[in-house]
Order: C-alpha cells, then sequence, then structure tokens
C-alpha cells in the first residue's frame, strides 16, 4: 500500500479471517487498498469466498491456512503473506479466538491452555515475527481484537477473560517499545457482535446493552481500518471498545 513520503509499501495479515469478524476486516481493509493475507484454520472454502468477494471488489487477496496456536505458524504465514505479495507484512490483525467457557472450577487444564494458546500465545509470536519488518520499514500498524471480556467480568469465562485481557496489556507494552519507530499497536475490544457464531444464542441480551442491540461485524472492521490508517498514526496503546456501551 504506497503511501505519501515515500515508505515502503507493505500488506496486511488478518487471522481467523474466513468469517465474522475477520472476514469483515479483511474485506475492509482491501478496500482500503491494502493486499490482504486471509488467514484460517480448518475453513478453507470460507477463506475462498472472502478473497474472490475481495478481488471481485478490484481488491488482491490470498488464503493462507495455519493454526496461529502453533509454534511455526508465525513465520510461515508472515513468510507466506510476504511471498505472495512481495512486500513485507506491515499491518497485522490480530483476530483469530477460540472459546471453551465454563465455570472457573470445572475448567480443564487443556481447556484453559488452549484458549491462551490460540487468543494470545499466538498474537505475541505473530507480533514478534511482524515487528521486525515492520522496524526496518519504520512504520507499522498492529490492531489485536480483544474482548470486553476483557475489561469486565462474565462469568464463564476466566480462560477467555484471562485471554483478552492479557492481549491489551501485551498491546499496550508493544507501544512503549516500538512507537519511535512509527509502529502503532491499539486494541479494539467488541462486545456482543452478530455473527455466525452468536446466532440463537442473542435471546434477550440486548437488554443489558445501553444501545439494545447487538453489533454488526462491519462496525468493527469499520474500527480496525481507521486504526490501520495514516489518520491514526498518533493513537497508539488504546483500547478502543465497539460494545453499545456496554463496559460504561
Amino acid at each position: 500500500m504506497p503511501e505519501p513520503g515515500g515508505r515502503p509499501a507493505g500488506c496486511a495479515l488478518v487471522t481467523g479471517a474466513s468469517r465474522g469478524i475477520g472476514a469483515a476486516i479483511a474485506k475492509s481493509l482491501a478496500a482500503d487498498g491494502w493486499p490482504v493475507a486471509v488467514n484460517y484454520r480448518s475453513d478453507g472454502d470460507g477463506a475462498a469466498g472472502v478473497v474472490a468477494e475481495i478481488e471481485q471488489a478490484g481488491g488482491s487477496a490470498v488464503a493462507l491456512a495455519a493454526d496461529v496456536a502453533g509454534p511455526d505458524a508465525a513465520d510461515g504465514l508472515l513468510a507466506g503473506a510476504e511471498a505472495h505479495f512481495g512486500v513485507p507484512v506491515l499491518a497485522l490483525v490480530n483476530n483469530a479466538g477460540i472459546s471453551a467457557d465454563n465455570l472457573i472450577s470445572m475448567i480443564s487444564d487443556d481447556e484453559w491452555q488452549s484458549v491462551l494458546d490460540t487468543n494470545l500465545t499466538g498474537a505475541f509470536r505473530l507480533t514478534r515475527r511482524a515487528l521486525k519488518s515492520m522496524m526496518r520499514a519504520r512504520f507499522g500498524r498492529i490492531v489485536n481484537i480483544s474482548s470486553v471480556v476483557g475489561l469486565r467480568a462474565n462469568p464463564g469465562q476466566a480462560n477467555y477473560a484471562a485471554a483478552k485481557a492479557g492481549l491489551i496489556a501485551m498491546t499496550r507494552t508493544v507501544t512503549v517499545e516500538v512507537a519511535r519507530r512509527g509502529i502503532t499497536a491499539n486494541t479494539v475490544a467488541p462486545g456482543w457482535i452478530d455473527t455466525d457464531m452468536t446466532a440463537g444464542v442473542e435471546s434477550g441480551l440486548s437488554v443489558n446493552i445501553p444501545a439494545r442491540r447487538p453489533g454488526t461485524p462491519e462496525e468493527v472492521a469499520a474500527c480496525v481500518s481507521f486504526l490501520a490508517s495514516d489518520a491514526a498514526g498518533y493513537v497508539n496503546g488504546a483500547v478502543l471498545t465497539v460494545d453499545g456501551g456496554l463496559a460504561a
């Protein structure tokens, strides 16, 4: 994505982008001119559909398979995106996430570890790898998708909350370490968002949301697009809630 001032062109990588919030983010960034690597773990058809939509709209995209929880996933994803587009990843959106809900007295070690491995450790490894290119370019945009659950308690989600709160803390630390290199790191914390994963679960939950409705993936994506843009160059270490006022 060429920018004024002669900084290097780059591409974007969005993890967990075969559907829902991730797919909306990938399409939004592509509309902004970023070549986008669409990561998926198992939904190859969904990722291919996102790529097709982007290309039909005149953008450039590629689908890349990887489980971000794997220790070698970060190197593979970044290298794959860079090889395909011929430019470094200068916009990283860590969106991939899983949940394994249960009361804390019932959460198994595997349920705890799997959620942290995907939602937090995967984002750490990808950020660590992406920063190398960003620091050389003296430009980068890192956007981590946390959750309102990382800001306020929700029974049955101790593992998910710990991972999402850890993501916020990690993002802030990245900010103070690399802001002088022209790199921003911010967090978007969605609340109740209407996706395939939440379909049929709403059942009156909107009454707890000041806006009295769930959000849309596109509303989350719009915030990510802003944080990835030049207009957000002085926004760093922020937590942007997209939750209809739930965390207010």
